[in-house]
């Protein structure tokens, strides 16, 4: 079982620079299938999910290429050090109600743990763990089946 965040991250993240508009941003979030980016310069500023986009400015009607990143990001977000425990982020998720947490290092974004990847470090046999690992296996660019 994995000890500490570091074991268990995503190294490397995917950012937008705080003046990229969603409609960048998205295209991004569709070439990498995810559905987060971090909104960086030199530092963390926010976190952007594609359910930020829709609901913080389409569903408004604003204009996805003129709106910023950092204009529909949620700034200031909960993250966590690569030395840090496990058990740190498990806590810090369900105390602030996240399913994933940048991980920083001197300031600096160097990766990302989500709840999916705490699942298959401590609990493999879950369903969540299952579900993590066949979204993982996923061939890159692929996407899923419709419902």
């Amino acid at each position: 079982m994995a000890d500490f965040v570091r074991e268990v991250m995503t190294p490397g993240v995917v950012a937008v620079s705080p003046d990229a508009s969603l409609v960048e941003a998205a295209q991004l979030m569709r070439a990498q299938d995810i559905g987060d980016v971090l909104v960086a310069d030199h530092q963390l500023i926010g976190v952007l999910t594609d359910r930020d986009i829709t609901l913080r400015a389409v569903a408004d009607g604003a204009d996805p290429l003129t709106v910023s990143a950092q204009a529909v990001c949620t700034p200031h977000p909960v993250v966590i050090g690569p030395d840090e425990a496990v058990s740190t982020a498990i806590e810090l998720m369900r105390e602030h109600a996240v399913r994933r947490l940048p991980v920083v290092e001197d300031g600096r974004p160097v990766g990302m743990v989500s709840l999916g990847d705490l699942a298959v470090a401590q609990d493999p046999g879950s369903a969540l763990a299952d579900i993590s690992r066949a979204a993982s296996e996923r061939p890159s660019g692929t996407r899923r089946p419709p419902l």
